[in-house]
């Protein structure tokens, strides 16, 4: 199945542990990136490097998880606007208890060992500093 020249190419990039987004005309920079301009509804081709820590602008605390939740443990999820981006993205948050989250909070990328160019080549993110 093919992922298309912009998911394609976020994909790869998280396989070689660099987060991209896309720039709208605007300049508004689009993580995960968008394939379309909101504004023009042109493609957007410009591609933007971002970095993989940023600040938790909001999050929920999954006190249960599911089967198909990424943790076995709770956790948060959240939105995160990476340093470089303008919009924030979705992903979890790794953190001992819903005490040790904030919005404003400052998060880093836990990469996987091996990254394979899938989102969970971002395992989660962790209170910055915290990931060894």
């Amino acid at each position: 199945r093919s992922t298309g020249p912009v998911v394609g190419t976020f994909l790869t990039g998280l396989r070689d542990r660099s987060i991209l987004g896309t720039r709208g005309s605007d300049g508004t920079i689009y993580v995960p990136p968008m394939e379309f301009d909101p504004v023009t509804a042109e493609a957007l081709t410009e591609f933007v490097e971002v970095s993989d820590c940023g600040e938790v602008v909001s999050w929920c605390w999954v006190s249960e998880p599911r089967d198909s939740h990424p943790f076995d443990e709770p956790f948060a999820w959240g939105l995160i606007k990476l340093d470089g981006a303008d919009v924030p993205m979705v992903h979890a948050i790794a953190a001992q208890s819903a005490a040790d989250m904030a919005t404003g909070m400052r998060v880093q990328a836990r990469w996987a060992a091996e990254p394979r160019g899938m989102i969970t080549d971002i395992v989660c993110f962790e209170a910055e500093g915290s990931v060894a």
